[in-house]
């Protein structure tokens, strides 16, 4: 009997793909390695250990990874296929096998006025946190590639709904007083249309606080001043003035990024070291730029050069990325966010985003990119409502992505992990009721912390009528800090996997994305859909539909179609909404002005190379890192309208 039973177990066994065999047979050592007190894994050499439990007030020693009390293989096998522990493949549960100690996944959101006034709030929003991650906003001037100029259309826009850049030395003053080489330190850019020039502002600026460094060890500063004094020998050199508090640098804030105002490192320092010191910072430096330019067709609409002129640009910045190994900073945020913005439901935000990441993917290997070179580079940018879908928008990303890479494109386990950002949905704030926005963005970031998120914008309850107050600033990051600290249940890492609603929902959503995959794919792809405005049709059609329920109250919102106050909860004023001041505008005018005077010499030059580059199909970003240091962000944004054209709609 024995015998035929273990003939029968062995026939069974035979039957099992190896990947499956290969799961079960590794079962019983993962439920060993998670009970065990602590956790080792190694992140690119590094040996992390941690651990594995947290215990609470009532002395009950919580786990930071629950695995489920399967015993039937099948059970086994579909939980480790289809979810995972954190840092598995397909990565349902999360991209990392456990979070980052002493940094919280909190993101600071500022931009505001001038570079001055922007620098002073990221220095009051991180005070006092280890790590310093910064979220940068930029005012409609700049999201468009304009200088600040006395225009109609421009000046009362300067610095007005985020922060006015237009030069290298406008970039240095923003993130002073910041090591943007520091491994704690991490630096987002919400910005699309103009972000390679950004972007070459902001890496420029991180060299040149490393050749500052440098030249502080080495007791160099008499040899830049003879630089500086003959540069400055005619106009008065650029500095650091904020308006509104001009006695002092804000507190935090130590200089860093400032004594090299108005020169760049290779005027100062020999070219060999410039050379290491500027290869050593692209390698250190951590962050991400925006630079999705496909979303902002569909959605968003701050596009400036053609569609093919634009991947043209975030190709280079790749290659560049590529051939600089530069490893720790994005070089696109694909973002979902400002579709759902504009109106899409959570399906359609997750569907167009993902879908623009796979097209972003075939044309970075159509340029002979391979995918190992380049997918870590890729960032995703989500938005949180109060839809049930949000809740597993993460977990749902993350599987079909690791998937697809793996099994289409043979891409490595680092490229099959999808890291994402979020943020709470500004949409969901409203002007009636305004408290009440804190208990839906708790709520919201609840759900990302749950589903695992990599990084969280928590949103102010003022923004709906303000641009935010430092006090709404500090409640909004209060929400997260409170959850992530002292919530007991954010402690389990996977607190939500094994839920049956949560596994339901997860292959429901799944399902909707592909299917919405097919119809883009019906319709030529995501470029092909975008010149018959699928995306954008569809957008308004799902916002009309969320205008219409909200309006008759079928949809209800506290506060705003329901539960009203006994005033009829009225959209309130406020006393006072926060702009730029006529004097910071004019700082600003004059500032870029002042830059084009000293550079006058070069920057005809420096664009007619930009120009001639792109005319011999160069990589235009390698070019953009010398430019820049002579060249506004304007004089930039009208020297490619030559030669990539400017943006037209379809119709």
């Amino acid at each position: 009997m024995q015998s035929i039973l273990q003939k029968q177990y062995e026939s069974l066994e035979n039957k099992l793909s190896p990947e499956a065999k290969q799961l079960l047979e590794g079962w019983k050592e993962l439920q060993k390695k998670y009970e065990s007190d602590f956790f080792e894994y190694t992140v690119r050499g590094k040996v992390i250990k941690q651990e594995m439990h947290t215990l609470s007030l009532s002395g009950t020693k919580i786990p930071k990874v629950a695995l489920p009390a399967y015993k039937e293989w099948g059970d086994i096998v579909r939980w480790q296929m289809q979810e995972n522990v954190p840092g598995s493949f397909p990565y349902t549960a999360g991209v990392f096998e456990l979070k980052r100690q002493g940094e919280d996944p909190t993101r600071m959101f500022a931009g505001e006025g001038g570079p001055e006034r922007t620098n002073k709030r990221f220095h009051y929003v991180s005070a006092d946190q280890p790590a310093k991650r910064l979220s940068t906003a930029f005012d409609s001037v700049t999201l468009y590639g304009q200088d600040p100029a006395y225009r109609p259309d421009i000046y009362g826009k300067i610095g007005n709904a985020g922060v006015s850049i237009a030069t290298v030395d406008d970039a240095k003053k923003l993130y002073s007083g910041f090591d943007l080489c520091d491994p704690a330190t991490s630096v987002s850019m919400t910005i699309n249309g103009p972000a390679p020039v950004m972007l070459a502002f902001f890496m420029n600026a991180a060299i040149d606080q490393q050749c500052e460094k440098w030249i502080e060890e080495n007791k160099l500063w008499h040899e830049a001043e003879k630089v500086r004094k003959k540069k400055y020998k005619h106009q008065p050199p650029p500095v650091y003035y904020n308006p509104s508090s001009p006695e002092r640098l804000p507190e935090g804030n130590k200089g860093l990024g400032l004594k090299l105002l108005g020169l760049s490192g290779d005027e100062v320092l020999p070219p060999d070291i410039y050379k290491k010191i500027k290869s050593e910072a692209l390698q250190q430096v951590r962050g991400t730029v925006q630079a999705d330019i496909l979303k902002e067709d569909q959605a968003q609409n701050t596009c400036i050069f053609s569609t093919e002129f634009a991947l043209k640009l975030m190709g280079d910045v790749q290659a560049f990325f590529i051939d600089n190994k530069v490893r720790n900073f994005y070089s696109v945020s694909i973002s979902g966010y400002h579709i759902a913005e504009a109106g899409a439901n959570p399906v359609t935000q997750l569907a167009f985003t993902l879908a623009n990441g796979f097209t972003y993917v075939e044309y970075y290997l159509s340029r002979g990119m391979h995918i190992d070179d380049f997918a870590p580079n890729l960032s995703f940018f989500f938005s949180n409502g109060m839809d049930p879908e949000y809740s597993v928008i993460g977990r749902v990303a993350r599987r079909i992505w690791a998937k697809a890479i793996k099994y289409m494109y043979q891409g490595s386990e680092r490229s099959q992990k999808l890291k994402y950002h979020i943020q709470t949905s500004g949409r969901s704030l409203h002007a009636q009721e305004i408290d009440f926005n804190d208990i839906r963005t708790t709520l919201q970031a609840l759900y990302a912390i749950y589903d695992n998120c990599n990084s969280l914008h928590t949103n102010a309850y003022d923004e709906a009528i303000t641009t935010p107050t430092e006090e709404s600033v500090r409640r909004a990051m209060a929400i997260q800090l409170i959850i992530n600290r002292e919530l007991g249940s954010a402690k389990t890492e996977n607190f939500i996997q094994g839920s049956f609603a949560v596994e339901a929902l997860t292959d429901l959503v799944e399902k909707a994305v592909l299917t919405e995959f097919d119809r883009i794919s019906d319709r030529g792809g995501v470029l092909g859909a975008m010149e018959r405005m699928y995306q954008r049709n569809k957008i308004q059609e799902e916002s009309l539909h969320y205008e219409s329920l909200k309006h008759s109250g079928q949809l209800p919102v506290v506060g705003v179609n329901t539960f009203l106050s006994k005033k009829g909860s009225p959209t309130l004023v406020p006393d006072e909404v926060i702009r730029s001041t006529t004097e910071e505008k004019e700082q600003q005018i004059e500032n870029v002005k002042a830059f084009w005077k000293r550079n006058e010499e070069k920057s005809a030059e420096k664009l007619d190379a930009l120009k001639k580059a792109a005319g011999n199909n160069e990589n235009l970003f390698e070019i953009l890192m010398d430019t820049v240091k002579y060249c506004s962000l304007g004089q930039i944004t009208h020297a490619l309208f030559e030669v990539g054209g400017q943006y037209r709609r379809n119709m």
